[in-house]
């Protein structure tokens, strides 16, 4: 009877336990280095973001870096501000020399503006041989352009820096360098919490969509720009992220995920490799976060942050 009893039991212990869940992000950032911004000024931001990331014990970050924004204007100083994301532990790729947009450049000219950066980068600590496509932007629909680039890149040892979640931090940016310009009052506490808990949706958005899409989930990879709210929330994000289930990876971890293999043939090329796979896959718009739409969230910003109700 006992044995009877206990067979079940027995039974349903030896079963294979089912992997838990595993939601793990990396972060990167872009534009760098930038100028000035709506509060800190370039070295002031630098600082931050490092000091940021550190006391919230996030791991290797990569940036994605424009040589030929170096010494210009506010960018004054940009090479060392680069050496110092790199002496904290973090590294550094190809973002293109100038920040062409694909789509409306020469093929020929686009890659050797690519060359110019990798020649900058290439001997420097902390260089990773990734490219990311300045507006995530691969080609639009010119297939012919797109995939040039991608023979292109492999035939120069880079892969693609894709990107798998995004909130278009840079237009929540773009808005509070206008607003601060204006000499609007802006709520920061309300701009903090738009920075994060978007981003934060965003990473949700990805990991549920590429479960449909591929029935996994893989390593994501979260844009980020090099921002004056980037030095101010960067910590409250990560463990925002935390918080949420999110185990904050390494950028050299994520681009080892197979994902990365994936060329999706889509109508169009410009945005994540989320939403191209979701295209691929017949998955029907929208295929991207919510607050991509600029128009949702220039509302939400006039609202939240400046207290407006409706147009300017």
């Amino acid at each position: 009877m006992l044995r009877r009893l206990l067979l079940p039991l027995i039974l349903v212990l030896l079963l294979p336990v089912p992997a838990a869940a595993q939601k793990l992000i990396a972060l990167s950032f872009d534009d760098v280095p930038r100028g000035r911004g709506a509060f800190f000024t370039p070295d002031e931001r630098t600082q931050r973001i490092i000091a940021g990331l550190k006391k919230a014990k996030a791991p290797q970050a990569v940036f994605f870096v424009n040589p030929a924004a170096i010494g210009k204007g506010d960018g004054v100083g940009g090479a060392e501000r680069i050496a110092a994301y790199v002496a904290a532990g973090h590294v550094i790729a190809n973002h293109s020399n100038s920040h062409p947009r694909l789509s409306t450049t020469d093929t020929a000219a686009y890659l050797a503006d690519i060359d110019v950066a990798e020649a900058w980068l290439k001997s420097r600590p902390g260089y990773r041989p990734w490219f990311r496509f300045p507006f995530l932007d691969e080609g639009g629909k010119d297939k012919a352009k797109r995939d040039a680039l991608r023979a292109g890149l492999a035939a120069r040892g880079l892969r693609n820096g894709y990107v798998t979640a995004e909130s278009s931090d840079w237009h929540l940016e773009a808005l509070t360098r206008k607003a601060a310009k204006a000499g609007k009052a802006i709520d920061r506490k309300a701009l903090g919490k738009l920075y994060v808990s978007w981003h934060v949706e965003a990473a949700d958005f990805a990991d549920a969509m590429m479960q449909k899409v591929t029935g996994r989930q893989p390593v994501q990879v979260m844009l980020l720009h090099e921002t004056d709210l980037a030095a101010l929330y960067i910590g409250d994000l990560v463990r925002a992220l935390r918080k949420a289930g999110w185990t904050v990876v390494s950028a050299d971890s994520a681009y080892v995920d197979p994902i990365g293999k994936e060329m999706p043939d889509t109508p169009a090329a410009n945005g994540t490799l989320t939403e191209a796979l979701a295209w691929a896959a017949g998955v029907p718009a929208p295929r991207w976060y919510r607050y991509n739409q600029t128009d949702l969230a220039t509302a939400v910003f006039r609202e939240k942050v400046l207290g407006e109700s409706g147009g300017e």
